[in-house]
């Protein structure tokens, strides 16, 4: 997907008022969050030692921002998900099972190479994790978990609509979840790609969740991408809705339970990362150290893009874009913050 903007495009909200609209939804949204799965807000790193593990590697071959620091022997490596750092930090907390945390999370992906309406360099989402029982290790408590997200997004919408009458013009977002795997979606559309695949069933459905993201399919292709070390690829997804201003499926979570010790051991594995079973994070994963999680990524900007209206990323976040996308955002009136 190019940088597209839909003819006739005007963005409903003012420079100022968006920024304060941005403000006040994030606000909302997290207070929503925070109450429909009992966590509680903490400070998360902006970059952690290249040598612990904790860092996530997404694809296997986004190389994360490193740098050296001064007087140490290690070096550091910005972030590009917070899954593995939740975990350890769940540890140190305490938290009984029930209880979560949830944080900022601020990345650079210098690697991606679809710089358009919705991709940045800059990642910017809520990362949230909970403990959670063995019992709790199943598909019907990730449907409840995704439902509960949902009614968050959506109760937000609807006080977002209450307060700027204006974006009531934007169509309201479905509450009701349609589950569907992805190996659903490649039988039920053999000849489309996995995202045309997603267009079409969103575009039918208007929310879902699509399970099983990361294990190869019959054709012998994943879904999408997922790193082996965090959700247990038969239980996890991505939660999307129809964006009708854009017209495709719009990704806005990444989620799911967690991998436990015989899920990693089989991940490690068949993604060819046996190598990663003697890092720290790896090592006490494996040996049982670790309470077992669900947790996942909720998008600031996609929200903010959803909830407001607007056609481009860049409406809502600062980033550097290539001057192909400056150009058509300039024809098209669209300022780039």
């Amino acid at each position: 997907m190019k940088t597209t903007i839909p003819e006739g495009y005007k963005s409903i909200l003012s420079i100022y008022d968006t920024q304060k609209a941005i403000s006040l939804l994030k606000r909302l949204f997290e207070d929503n969050l925070g109450a429909k799965l009992n966590l509680y807000r903490v400070s998360a790193p902006l970059f952690v030692d290249e040598k612990s593990g904790l860092n996530d590697n997404l694809n296997g071959y986004e190389r994360p921002v490193s740098f050296d620091i001064l007087r140490s022997d290690h070096r550091a490596e910005v972030v590009q998900s917070l899954a593995k750092w939740k975990r350890l930090a769940l540890k140190r907390y305490g938290f009984f099972p029930g209880k979560g945390i949830y944080t900022d999370m601020n990345a650079i992906r210098r690697d991606e190479d679809e710089l358009d309406n919705l991709h940045s360099v800059y990642v910017d989402q809520w990362d949230w994790e909970k403990v959670i029982l063995a019992e709790n290790r199943n598909l019907d408590y990730l449907k409840l978990t995704v439902m509960d997200i949902v009614s968050a997004i959506c109760d937000t919408q609807d006080t977002m609509q209450a307060i700027y009458p204006q974006l009531s013009v934007l169509p309201k977002l479905k509450r009701q979840v349609s589950f569907v795997t992805a190996q659903q979606l490649e039988d039920m559309y053999p000849g489309l790609t996995s995202k045309e695949r997603e267009n079409a069933y969103l575009k039918e459905h208007g929310t879902a969740f699509i399970i099983g993201i990361g294990a190869p399919l019959r054709s012998g292709k994943p879904h999408d991408g997922r790193a082996p070390d965090y959700d247990d690829w038969s239980l996890n997804g991505d939660i999307m809705f129809w964006n009708e201003l854009l017209g495709c499926a719009f990704e806005i979570s990444s989620m799911g339970i967690r991998v436990d010790p015989a899920a990693l051991d089989r991940q490690l594995t068949q993604a060819g990362c046996d190598d990663r079973r003697e890092l720290p994070y790896h090592k006490a994963l494996l040996n049982g150290e670790l309470p077992l999680t669900i947790g996942g990524g909720i998008g600031q900007s996609r929200l903010s893009m959803l909830l407001l209206g607007k056609a481009h990323i860049g409406e809502v976040q600062a980033s550097i874009w290539d001057g192909d996308t400056m150009e058509i955002c300039e024809k098209a009136g669209v300022i780039l913050l």
